[in-house]
């Protein structure tokens, strides 16, 4: 049985890769989320704990200002210590229903699907709140990813009830046949974060989102 559906919808944003100082990461923050980004995800592959912990607070803070909601990728536990909305889970990062305990039934808890249809209905079974497919163009921040095809985006928004994301090479230009498909948002890192002005890139995106065919 599904998990009621979730507010995963329109633009959800992903940091970047750049180590920046603390207040430009959060200047971003509030920039992307001042574009209209309704979701923020903090990434960070690095080991020092310390540093994740400060930027992970800040960018709760950051989202509770705005009303966006607030997911680390990968790191149950950080989630957990800074009162994070929830989790991404990819499928090195540990069990859905492990996480679930930890965080309790009210955390927001999302499952990298690739490119797998069964991948998604297991994630569906243990209870995941959305599913995300990708990379649906190439993508600069994984080049080397699996392709997720806008067939695969329709069976699944046939599927499933949980709210759909997309990611991977997505911008304003390329976002309409992804609405039409059916997803609920879409998932930027470099198209915002790493854009010179994070909140026009924002806003554009939200525009190209909700002008499109899969919008209403």
């Amino acid at each position: 049985m599904e998990r009621p559906t979730v507010a995963i919808r329109g633009l959800y944003v992903i940091t970047d890769a750049r180590r920046r100082p603390l207040a430009e990461l959060g200047r971003r923050a509030d920039a992307a989320l001042a574009g209209g980004a309704r979701i923020l995800q903090y990434r960070d592959k690095t080991r020092d704990a310390q540093r994740r912990r400060r930027e992970a607070a800040l960018l709760r803070e950051c989202c509770r200002r705005a009303g966006a909601v607030f997911i680390v990728n990968d790191d149950v536990e950080l989630a957990l210590a800074v009162g994070a909305d929830g989790v991404h889970l990819g499928r090195a990062d540990g069990s859905l229903r492990r996480a679930r305990q930890r965080l309790g039934p009210g955390a927001v808890i999302g499952v990298s699907c690739y490119d797998s249809l069964l991948r998604a209905e297991s994630a569906r079974a243990d209870g995941a709140d959305y599913l995300a497919f990708g990379a649906v163009y190439p993508s600069t921040t994984k080049p080397g990813a699996s392709r997720a095809d806008l067939a695969t985006l329709r069976e699944a928004r046939r599927r499933f009830r949980l709210p759909l994301v997309a990611i991977g090479g997505i911008d304003a230009e390329n976002v309409a046949p992804l609405t039409a498909a059916g997803v609920d948002a879409v998932a930027v890192v470099n198209a915002v974060f790493g854009a010179g002005d994070p909140q026009g890139a924002a806003e554009e995106l939200v525009l190209a989102i909700e002008a499109g065919p899969g919008s209403g």
